[in-house]
């Protein structure tokens, strides 16, 4: 198995398995009212900024592979994610996301993939966009909560947001921890199917410009399948100078999808 290949389309695939729900407005109530201004100060602590560069710490695990790698991170918010995966200074892969753009290459097998969110989106028919992967990323919902169609249910230690009309094909949650109002958790369950998505978000940190989780895990099931991705931030520099490096070496094989 190409473990960066898998790693990368994995973080696909979980940002597509949560798009597409779409919440339905209603005439407000004093509850909604409620969970509107929960929501509204959840957002409140989101991580603006205008560049970021980090390291990061990737462990990939699934019933065949177990391998950490380190990646190095830099993004421009709204335009540009870019990642380089290495192994004891060893580079392995690069990719490179905009919103019209997706590349990615690995030197391994030497394969590449140079297509688009479209592409994507037509593979797994669903819509995925760049904003969902740079939420995933941040912890941030992967979609709108502000607009409407979503509850707010306070527990000992956290609010559970839950769509209003949950939809036929899945059950979305999202955690907020009470005190911060900042994303602990979301969760996509599709029980018939035996699936289940989770992405969970601890150990924030104050930045300059707002709140980021140092740990980001993703954990996938199906059936007795389970994959999970662990992300932790290291040096972690907000509105700094980046560049995005990237070209694919001559010679490689195109994944076909």
């Amino acid at each position: 198995m190409n473990f960066m290949k898998y790693t990368f389309s994995t973080l696909f695939c979980l940002v597509l398995l949560l798009t597409g729900c779409k919440s339905s407005r209603t005439a407000a109530t004093p509850e909604d009212l409620a969970s509107a201004k929960i929501i509204e100060s959840h957002y409140a602590t989101h991580f603006d900024f205008e560049t970021l560069a980090a390291r990061l710490k990737v462990r990939y695990k699934d019933e065949h592979t177990s391998q950490g790698v380190s990646v190095s991170l830099r993004m421009e918010k709204d335009k540009t994610i870019w990642m380089s995966a290495s192994i004891l200074g060893i580079s392995l892969a690069k990719a490179k996301i905009t919103p019209d753009h997706v590349q990615y290459y690995e030197k391994i097998n030497g394969t590449y993939f140079d297509g688009d969110f479209k592409l994507l989106s037509d593979l797994l028919g669903t819509k995925l966009d760049f904003k969902q992967v740079q939420a995933l990323l941040l912890g941030q919902p992967i979609f709108d909560l502000t607009k409407g169609g979503y509850s707010a249910i306070a527990g000992q230690q956290n609010y559970l947001i839950v769509p209003k009309k949950q939809r036929a094909l899945f059950n979305l949650f999202f955690y907020l921890d009470a005190q911060r109002l900042t994303m602990q958790q979301q969760r996509l369950e599709q029980k018939d199917m035996d699936r289940e998505l989770t992405v969970s978000y601890s150990d924030y940190k104050a930045q300059e410009v707002g709140i980021l989780p140092e740990q980001v895990l993703v954990r996938a099931k199906e059936g007795d399948k389970i994959t999970e991705i662990d992300l932790e931030y290291r040096n972690v520099e907000v509105n700094k100078e980046v560049s995005f490096p990237f070209e694919i070496p001559s010679g490689y094989k195109e994944i076909e999808l």
